[in-house]
């Protein structure tokens, strides 16, 4: 059981409103990932049933990978049936690893061993070494640029990002 006490849950929640992610407490049923469900532009958390707090940080990605016309359907009856896509799917991934590298939390908070359909260690593996899978998505929304274009703009390269939300 987390609080939002917990060291880390405050430094991923002061982020998210930073960047204009809404956070609310509320208690939650069963949920797709304990603890946590998303709505309108905003992370709902069940600090009771919350297992990991990485979670909220890939959670938070989903919202930020979504254009903001359907942000705001996320949650609702209106959402497309098939959101998130498999390009926003990674791209959430991959926006949570560019988070956590930007709060300075271990990866591992994260890419825990209990989720992503037991590929964390991979994934670990693979952004650690530079390979990251689904970029040119994240480059074509305009939220980071690989480290050609990074190199030919003049700006910095993902993880860093160019910006945090999609527009």
């Amino acid at each position: 059981m987390f609080t939002k006490e917990n060291s880390e849950i405050k430094k991923i929640i002061s982020f998210l409103t930073e960047i204009g992610i809404d956070v609310i407490e509320k208690e939650l049923n069963d949920t797709f990932l304990p603890g946590l469900d998303l709505g309108p532009n905003c992370v709902i958390i069940d600090y009771d049933k919350l297992l990991y707090p990485g979670d909220i940080l890939h959670e938070a990605g989903h919202l930020a990978v979504t254009s903001s016309s359907d942000r705001k359907l996320v949650g609702t009856e209106k959402i497309a049936s098939n959101w998130p896509t498999e390009a926003e799917e990674m791209a959430a991934i991959l926006w949570s690893f560019a988070a956590c590298s930007h709060l300075e939390l271990p990866i591992e908070l994260v890419f825990h061993p209990n989720g992503y359909k037991n590929d964390s260690e991979w994934l670990i593996s693979n952004f650690t070494l530079g390979n990251f899978i689904g970029l040119p998505f994240l480059e074509w929304i305009g939220l980071a640029l690989g480290v050609d274009n990074a190199a030919k703009e003049g700006k910095p390269a993902f993880p860093t990002m160019l910006k945090w939300m999609r527009e």
